[in-house]
C-alpha cells in the first residue's frame, strides 16, 4: 500500500498525504494510477476483489466479538444476583481482549491469519461454553473473572484482519482501500447495534446463557469459514531487506518499535473508544433517569447507524482532502457535536438528546475511518495484523475506560456532568489528529508486483 520514495524525492517528514490522499506516500507512477471511478463502483471493485461470499462471511464472523461485553454481563450478573460481579466480568473480557488482540494480529503476521484463527475460534468457543458452566454452576468468582478473560482474549478480531487483507488487496489503490475501510467501519456499527440487540432479544425470550451460546455458535460457523476463506492464503508482501534496514528493525520488529509508529492512531481510537464508552453510560443514565433505563440502548444505537452511514461517504471526498486534514476537520465537528450533547442531555429533552446523538454519529465514521487508514499507512505491510488489531485494542480500553469513568461521575456528580467526558474525548481527538504533522512517513518496500492476498 505505501511504497519507498524514490531516491530524487526524499522521504517528506511530515505526514500530509500526497495527491493520492494515503497517507506519507508519494504520487504513484503512472503505471500505479487508480482509474478515476464513482462511488458506487469503488465499493463494486470490493466484492470483486475478495469474493462475493467475503463480505457476509466477515460482517457474521464479527457479530460474536460485539456480543461478548453485554452477553457476559447479562449472564454473570443474572446467574449471580449480582450486578458488580457481572461488571467485574465484562471488564475482565475487556481486558482479556486487549491483551490478546495484538497478540493475535503478531502471530498472524508471522505465520498466517489462518493458522492463528484455526487455534482461537475453537478455543473462544470453548471459553464460552466454559463461562456458561462456571456462571450456571455457581462456581467461584475466582474462576467466572479468569473464565471471561479468556473469551475475551481468544476472541477472533475478524474485523482488524479483515482489514489487513483489504491492506493487502488494494495495493496502489487508494480510493478502493478507503471504500474498503469505509465498509470495515460500516460493518462495525452495524454489528456494534446488532449483537447486542440480539443478545438483549435471547435473554428476554430464552436466557442469557442461549445468548451466549448462539454466540459461540456463529463464531464457530463462519469465524472457520474467516479462516478458510481464500483471500487467508499466503501472499502478503514483505518489506525488501533495504526498507528493513531502513527501519532499523528486521522483517517482523518489535512491539514497541510498531507502537512508535502507530503510536498517534492508537492513542486516537483510544480517545474515540473513551468517547464511546462515556456516551453509552451518560445516555444509560439519562435514560435511568427518566425511568426507562431498558430503553438506552435502544437510543444510543442512534449514534451507530448515522456513523454507519457516513462512514460509508468517506470515498466520496476529494483525494487533495488527505487523511491529516480529514481526521482534523471531523474530529472537531464531532467536538461540536458532543459539545451540543453535553447541552442536550442537561436539558432533560429525550427529543432533543437523540437529535445531538444522530448529528454525534454522523461524525464519527469518517473519523474512524480516517484512524484505521492512518494506521495502515504508518505501519509496515508485513506488521499489518499488529497495527490493525492494536488499534482495535485501544478501542476497547477506551471503551473500558469511559464507562468505567463515565459511571462514577454519573453516580457522584450527576447525569448532565457525565455528558461532558464525550466532549473532552473529541478534544483528545482534535490533539492527536494536529499531532500526525510531526510523524514520521512509513518505511516500506512492497513489490508492485506482489501477488494480492494475506497469509
Amino acid at each position: 500500500m505505501t511504497r519507498t520514495p524514490s531516491p530524487l524525492a526524499p522521504a517528506r517528514r511530515d505526514v500530509e498525504p500526497a495527491a493520492t490522499g494515503t497517507l506519507g506516500s508519494p504520487a504513484p507512477a503512472p503505471d500505479d494510477v487508480e482509474p478515476r471511478r464513482g462511488t458506487l463502483a469503488t465499493y463494486g471493485e470490493l466484492p470483486r476483489l475478495a469474493g462475493k461470499a467475503f463480505l457476509p462471511i466477515a460482517f457474521l464472523a464479527r457479530l460474536p466479538f460485539s456480543m461478548i461485553t453485554i452477553g457476559t454481563l447479562l449472564l454473570v450478573s443474572t446467574t449471580t444476583g449480582s450486578l458488580a460481579l457481572g461488571g467485574l466480568a465484562s471488564a475482565a473480557a475487556a481486558v482479556g481482549t486487549a491483551l490478546g488482540g495484538p497478540t493475535q494480529g503478531t502471530l498472524a503476521d508471522r505465520i498466517g491469519q489462518r493458522t492463528v484463527l484455526l487455534v482461537v475460534v475453537p478455543l473462544n468457543v470453548l471459553a464460552v461454553l466454559g463461562l456458561v458452566q462456571a456462571a450456571s454452576a455457581g462456581a467461584s468468582s475466582a474462576v467466572i473473572l479468569g473464565t471471561a478473560a479468556l473469551v475475551g482474549a481468544f476472541a477472533p478480531q475478524v474485523g482488524p484482519l479483515a482489514r489487513v487483507r483489504w491492506i493487502a488487496m488494494t495495493q496502489h489503490r487508494p480510493r478502493t482501500l478507503l471504500a474498503a475501510m469505509g465498509y470495515e467501519s460500516t460493518a462495525d456499527e452495524i454489528g456494534f447495534v446488532l449483537g447486542p440487540a440480539l443478545v438483549g432479544i435471547l435473554a428476554s425470550v430464552w436466557s442469557p446463557q442461549a445468548a451466549m451460546l448462539f454466540a459461540a455458535g456463529v463464531c464457530a460457523v463462519f469465524g472457520l469459514a474467516f479462516a478458510l476463506h481464500p483471500t487467508a492464503t499466503p501472499g502478503a508482501p514483505k518489506p525488501s531487506p533495504e526498507a528493513s534496514a531502513a527501519a532499523g528493525q528486521d522483517a517482523h520488529g518489535s512491539f514497541v518499535g510498531l507502537l512508535r509508529r502507530v503510536l498517534v492512531p492508537v492513542l486516537g481510537m483510544l480517545a474515540m473508544g473513551m468517547l464511546f464508552g462515556s456516551t453509552q453510560t451518560a445516555v444509560t443514565s439519562f435514560m435511568r433517569d427518566a425511568g426507562s433505563e431498558s430503553q438506552a440502548g435502544l437510543v444510543y444505537a442512534v449514534l451507530g447507524f448515522g456513523s454507519a452511514i457516513t462512514a460509508l461517504a468517506v470515498v466520496a471526498l476529494p483525494a487533495r482532502f488527505g487523511a491529516r486534514s480529514r481526521w482534523v476537520a471531523f474530529a472537531s465537528g464531532l467536538t461540536v457535536a458532543a459539545v451540543l450533547t453535553f447541552v442536550a442531555g442537561g436539558s432533560g429533552s429525550l427529543g432533543t438528546l437523540i437529535g445531538a446523538l444522530a448529528l454525534l454519529g454522523l461524525f464519527v465514521g469518517p473519523v474512524m475511518v480516517t484512524i484505521f487508514t492512518v494506521g495502515g499507512d504508518l505501519s509496515p505491510t508485513s506488521r499489518s495484523g499488529a497495527a490493525m488489531t492494536m488499534l482495535a485494542s485501544a478501542n476497547v480500553v477506551g471503551v473500558a475506560v469511559g464507562a468505567s469513568v463515565g459511571g462514577q461521575v454519573a453516580e457522584g456528580v450527576g447525569t448532565a456532568a457525565a455528558f461532558a467526558l464525550p466532549a473532552i474525548a473529541a478534544a483528545l481527538l482534535v490533539v492527536t489528529g494536529l499531532s500526525l504533522r510531526s510523524r514520521p512517513a512509513p518505511v516500506d518496500a512492497p513489490a508492485p508486483s506482489a501477488a494480492p492476498g494475506v497469509r
